[in-house]
């Protein structure tokens, strides 16, 4: 009976842990949608860009120097931390995340600290549960790190090369491709050949040489997938 009621009570707790979890990733979820949402894009934006870095993983792992970093459950907790990446945008003034003209000097320190926001978000959902959760820790790092740049000339930490995170640098090349592709209340959307010659441009300066060879290997996917998920037609006679 004793043994019994142990039982009971473990898979209780276990229950309730695994709960708790979800519930987490859930807010953190719904924060990100939020985020998406007031950047003027939409879910397909976060479906696209899991697509593309699943599809980039996928090419990557075909070498040998990357194959037992992407497994398929490694890449599988790559698409499902993918979504969080801009979270902290949800903590960016509007008037500055809305302007429609370049931001000044004191407006881009603070857009920059989206990638603070957001990992600091991600770091406190990590501290409150009870087991370490894989898909955070790297959506911690593709938050505070997707805007870094090879050579050192990125935000917030000024990491260069292999010293941002495998995670961040996949998402460098998926988050770019996927603004220059898309229209916004500001820009119009660029061609997939031009945005495709934009990340040669950037090879071994702005993103990392594999990743942008794994890029060209997936280009086809890429533009398919940005033709498959399309953003929806703002209604007629909408501001």
């Amino acid at each position: 009976e004793r043994a019994r009621s142990r039982r009971c009570l473990s898979e209780r707790s276990s229950a309730l842990e695994a709960a708790a979890r979800m519930a987490q990733h859930d807010g953190l979820a719904v924060l990100a949608h939020l985020a998406a949402l007031r950047d003027g894009e939409t879910g397909r934006h976060s479906q696209r860009t899991q697509a593309y870095v699943a599809a980039l993983a996928r090419r990557l792992r075909t070498r040998p120097r990357y194959r037992a970093q992407l497994g398929d459950e490694q890449i599988a907790l790559l698409v499902r931390s993918a979504p969080l990446h801009d979270l902290g945008k949800i903590g960016i003034a509007d008037r500055i995340l809305f302007k429609p003209g370049k931001l000044d000097a004191e407006e881009w320190a603070v857009m920059q600290s989206h990638t603070l926001i957001g990992a600091d978000a991600i770091e406190r959902a990590e501290r409150e549960a009870a087991h370490e959760i894989p898909f955070l820790r790297l959506a911690k790092q593709m938050a505070r790190s997707h805007h870094e740049h090879w050579d050192g000339s990125g935000y917030p930490d000024g990491l260069a090369g292999e010293a941002i995170p495998l995670a961040a640098r996949l998402m460098a090349v998926a988050d770019v491709f996927d603004a220059l592709v898309s229209a916004r209340p500001y820009k119009a959307a660029l061609p997939h050949a031009e945005a495709r010659e934009v990340i040669r441009g950037g090879r071994g300066r702005h993103f990392d040489p594999v990743v942008v060879d794994a890029f060209e290997e997936a280009y086809d996917e890429f533009d398919a997938i940005a033709q498959r998920v399309v953003d929806p037609s703002p209604p007629v006679g909408a501001g």
